[in-house]
């Protein structure tokens, strides 16, 4: 496999420290081929096992095999946060990019994705201990500000819905202080366990009729008649093909992936349960999920048990050493931004590689010169409702009905080529200094 990481990156130690592997799914078999079905999936995340549920609904003979267990990547160490997102693209951009009703359309996505994750939770009865009426973005300067006081009428016309400014004075009386200048709050979106979510998402797709295996990783893919996936205990032979490992894809399988997806890293540690007189002190008592407004920002939600989680992307080295000088970057940054914890233990750290894509949309869509494989990938670190929400689209371009919910053209348009292909991450390390410098 061609990975752009260090071994490192895709072995357990990022993911030792994780909050929820307490939540960990039960061991499922690995595949033992040869065997054939009608859709292979490729990734057992939100996406895969999205995608799974709603063949196997449809009646569609639906096998996916993940190469370490369901809920290893991604989907199940992340932050929770299910909200709008997966692009890095304005309406202007996307106006002139794929037409005047482009932006629209998009934004309807956006928020079906969310309502998409709420029904499944609903419909299949997973607890996934929800909670947050909304999300609430908070500006680190005046000038941010100024900027989401601006922002405020067009969030309303886009998404439909009424967002809620808040002026600096108001925050310590929501519940929320910290360093910042103001916020504004949009109603649609809510945070949860992702294990809990990802976990109930494999059962159903299981009762559904959907084969879910753990420990098969796919080593290569061959076209012919159809598609003969080569794992360690034997071939699987598709009708069609569906691609679903995100930021942990390798370049060669298949080589259409070559330098079309730059994953990033994404780094959370979590507090210990904290004491009400510990929320009083630091005046932090709000269950909103929240995020500031810098560009590379910060993530951060008071859970259920009264843990703090705050999370952080940077980071273009994986290596132990990498990591652990990223660990004390973090913390010195929750630190200072919520002082009266600083001397709270934090036995959690973890991270893991959320997917950017050069054109700054996700990707759900036919591969090209690859009929009958699809994909969907790049969800710049809002993979909870949109890579659900791609599952869900995948699922019906794979039987090739059009689907009955938005589907943008900007999803559809194959990612271009990142420059400097295997040596791509290079160009992160001048984007993340950049955006450290206007972060400022």
């Amino acid at each position: 496999m061609q990975r752009l990481y260090e071994d490192h990156a895709y072995s357990d130690a990022p993911l030792s420290g994780c909050l929820w592997t307490a939540d960990a799914a039960p061991a499922r078999a690995a595949f033992d081929g040869p065997q054939s079905t009608e859709v292979a999936v490729i990734g057992g995340g939100f996406t895969g096992l999205s995608a799974a549920l709603h063949l196997a609904e449809a009646g569609t003979e639906v096998t996916l095999l993940e190469a370490r267990h369901i809920g290893w990547g991604a989907s199940g160490r992340n932050g929770g946060f299910c909200c709008l997102g997966g692009g890095m693209i304005s309406n202007p951009q996307l106006a002139r990019r794929f037409g005047p009703e482009a932006p629209a359309i998009y934004r309807a996505a956006e928020k079906a994705a969310v309502a998409l994750v709420a029904e499944r939770l609903a419909r299949h009865g997973i607890d996934a201990e929800t909670h947050s009426e909304g999300e609430t973005l908070l500006a680190h300067t005046p000038r941010h500000m100024a900027a989401l006081r601006r922002e405020l009428p067009h969030v309303a016309e886009v998404y439909g819905v009424t967002p809620q400014l808040h002026e600096p004075a108001d925050l310590a009386g929501l519940g929320i202080t910290g360093p910042f200048h103001g916020g504004m709050t949009i109603p649609l979106g809510f945070a949860l366990n992702p294990r809990k979510y990802v976990n109930g998402l494999a059962g159903a797709a299981e009762a559904a009729g959907a084969r879910l295996h753990d420990a098969s990783p796919v080593t290569a893919i061959t076209q012919g008649d159809g598609f003969t996936l080569t794992t360690p205990k034997g071939p699987l032979k598709a009708k069609r093909l569906i691609l679903a490992t995100n930021g942990y894809s390798s370049d060669d399988i298949p080589g259409w992936l070559r330098a079309r997806y730059m994953p990033l890293q994404s780094n959370i540690l979590a507090t210990r349960p904290l004491t009400e007189a510990e929320l009083s002190a630091q005046g932090w008592t709000s269950r909103q999920m929240a995020y500031d407004t810098r560009r590379l920002l910060h993530y951060f939600r008071l859970l259920p048990d009264n843990r703090f989680l705050f999370g952080m992307r940077g980071g273009t080295f994986t290596t132990p050493r990498a990591n652990a000088q990223f660990r004390c970057k973090i913390e010195a940054d929750c630190d200072a931004m919520f002082p009266a914890w600083a001397q709270v233990e934090r036995p959690h750290f973890w991270s893991g590689l959320v997917c950017l894509a050069r054109n700054r949309t996700p990707f759900v869509g036919p591969i090209p010169e690859m009929p009958g494989a699809f994909a969907g990938l790049a969800f710049h670190g809002n993979g909870v409702a949109m890579g659900s929400y791609a599952g869900r689209l995948l699922a019906d371009l794979v039987r090739d009905k059009q689907p009955d919910a938005p589907y943008p053209a900007a999803f559809a348009t194959p990612p271009r080529r990142f420059p400097l292909g295997r040596h791509r991450r290079a160009l992160l390390a001048l984007a993340t200094g950049v955006m450290s410098l206007l972060d400022r």
